[in-house]
């Protein structure tokens, strides 16, 4: 059995004002960087950790950082954990996107499952590449504890993977920043024993 403990970066500005973030890259604000130090502090706690893979994105990069220094653990990247290629929609405000695309907006927020994001990918893809890296991963670390910190569009359907979910429950699933999961896999059958953790940044 392989514990994955599955996170989500810390805060950005564009978390704030909600801008389509996807491979730009915006680094952690000053509440990111605290966040990050908590959440490092809570898995140091909680789990004796073997491995820590990231997302190349630097928010994701460096909350990987704070956690695996108390491990003296270098961190890993893996691409299969990077982010969603928002396309043409990357930098973008949610209003912005509806003025040249408005259908396809709806789609995202209604149809997840159902739109390939203009000069960008579909959830198809990442619940692919996402899955991918989870079953290398957890075959690597037979027996063995690792964190795997990405993003809330690749840590959602990597979730809903897990759990044998369409991607049409895309927005069921919680993923607030430097959010803990906790899953037990075995034999590519996963056991989500927590979701959506944040009680570290109270």
């Amino acid at each position: 059995m392989t514990r994955i403990i599955l996170v989500r970066h810390g805060q950005t500005a564009w978390n704030k004002i909600e801008r389509f973030r996807g491979r730009a890259d915006v680094p952690l604000d000053e509440v990111g960087l605290a966040q990050a130090e908590a959440t490092g502090r809570r898995v140091a706690a909680q789990w004796p950790l073997n491995a820590v893979y990231s997302s190349p994105i630097s928010r994701a990069y460096h909350t990987a950082q704070a956690i695996a220094k108390h491990f003296h653990l270098p961190v890993e990247v893996h691409e299969g954990l990077t982010d969603i290629d928002f396309g043409q929609w990357q930098g973008l405000s949610p209003d912005e996107v509806r003025a040249r695309w408005p259908e396809q907006l709806d789609a995202w927020y209604h149809t997840p499952q159902r739109l390939h994001i203009p000069g960008g990918e579909s959830l198809d893809i990442m619940r692919a590449r996402g899955m991918a890296a989870v079953d290398e991963l957890t075959a690597r670390h037979d027996g063995q504890t690792i964190a795997l910190v990405g993003h809330t569009v690749i840590n959602r359907v990597i979730l809903l993977g897990m759990l044998g979910l369409g991607n049409e429950r895309f927005w069921h699933i919680g993923q607030d920043t430097c959010a803990i999961n906790v899953i037990e896999a075995q034999e590519s059958d996963f056991i989500l024993a927590s979701l959506n953790d944040t009680c570290h940044l109270r």
